[in-house]
């Protein structure tokens, strides 16, 4: 099976995981391998929190899963970075930090290392205000640290990763069985029109009908999906005409595509393919798509991104403000970032001036003060 082919089946199954979540940990697995790894999670951390969670994954293992969520995340100098990362970019160990200085991290000693694992390219899915969402591939050492070719193909699976993470994330189906999809559609909140590839509505839920209704952003004329930002219009039209050709013409652009109501309210659109693979059983009445409507609330700064534009904090600076209050002291903090002890003063001593704390128990407290309790994390 040449790449081309490879491709367009392994985008077949990404997208029938979205609506059949048993399929995820052979959907990763399968991706990993594709993009040059043995193993692949789905997973999820905060640089605020300390927390992780993996999703789906395949190739690690629970007993390595659970040493990383209940002791090395918390150790992991890349976490801030990845939570900087740009969404859909490729980003491995050498893009974070110096990668010789990621080998004297006692995450690399004790948890990569005995793995026999030499790196780690992963791209962000999802990030909310505290929590980042990434698809990852692991290297072994026979692969070999993460090349250009590496890249290519996470950037090839990536945007179909998440389109199809999202969209499932709003209907949560056990399974696409023909005989429930449309009663699951009319019962989420979530507005969502079936179209065939012109655009014609074969079937809207009530959440969807309200908003056609309302005629903002989206409108129906003679019996088509219209949106009233001429742009996105256009853009619709051309995902609708791709997704009567297949997964693989939907391409990697408008995974989420945003709106603004005449009112200022936000919304966001995802279009999912149904003409190939599993969802085909889904398609009612020769649909080509499914298309996701919902509000979004407004996008505030992350804590970490407020706190470093407060005290106008380097990411380094950042990093170790972060370390010292998930890992603890300067010895601590050194071991765990692969740095000397007295690289970490150097930073705590900018920290302190900048921040106007004076002990490592004030720092701390500034970052506690700008956490939200009102933020919870769930995939």
């Amino acid at each position: 099976m040449d790449q081309t082919e490879q491709l367009s089946k392994l985008i077949s199954e990404i997208y029938d995981a979205a609506l059949d979540p048993s399929l995820w940990e052979h959907v990763v697995g399968k991706a990993g391998r594709f993009v040059g790894g043995p193993a692949a999670s789905i997973f999820s951390k905060s640089p605020i929190s300390g927390e992780g969670n993996v999703h789906y994954e395949s190739g690690i293992g629970p007993h390595y899963w659970e040493l990383y969520c209940g002791k090395y995340v918390k150790l992991d100098p890349t976490t801030t970075g990845h939570y900087f990362a740009d969404v859909g970019q490729p980003i491995a160990v050498a893009d974070l930090m110096p990668y010789d200085q990621f080998l004297d991290t006692r995450i690399y000693k004790e948890w990569v290392q005995p793995q026999g694992l030499v790196d780690f390219v992963s791209a962000v899915l999802d990030k909310s205000m505290t929590t980042a969402a990434f698809f990852g591939v692991f290297r072994h050492e026979r692969d070999g640290i993460a090349d250009a070719d590496t890249r290519r193909r996470m950037r090839l699976i990536v945007p179909h990763v998440r389109r199809a993470l999202l969209v499932g994330r709003l209907i949560d189906l056990k399974s696409a069985e023909v005989a429930t999809f449309a009663d699951t559609l009319d019962g989420l909140n979530t507005g969502i029109c079936l179209v065939d590839s012109s655009g014609r509505i074969v079937h809207a839920n009530l959440a969807c009908h309200v908003i056609l209704d309302a005629g903002d952003p989206l409108f129906a004329i003679a019996g088509r999906i219209a949106a009233r930002d001429a742009q996105t219009h256009h853009f619709l039209l051309q995902l609708f005409a791709a997704a009567g050709d297949g997964d693989a013409a939907m391409g990697t652009q408008g995974i989420a595509l945003p709106l603004t109501g005449q009112d200022g309210t936000r919304y966001v659109i995802h279009v999912l393919p149904l003409t190939s693979g599993a969802r085909r059983i889904t398609g009612i009445a020769y649909a080509a798509a499914a298309v996701f409507i919902r509000r979004v609330a407004f996008e505030a700064l992350s804590p970490p991104e407020v706190i470093a534009r407060t005290y106008k904090l380097t990411p380094t600076e950042l990093r170790v403000l972060l370390a010292i209050v998930e890992v603890g002291g300067v010895p601590e903090v050194a071991a765990a970032l692969g740095v000397g002890e007295t690289t970490i003063k150097t930073h705590l001593r900018r920290l302190f001036g900048k921040t106007g704390a004076n002990r490592q128990a004030d720092l701390v407290k500034v970052v506690a003060g700008f956490s939200s309790p009102l933020i919870s994390q769930r995939m």
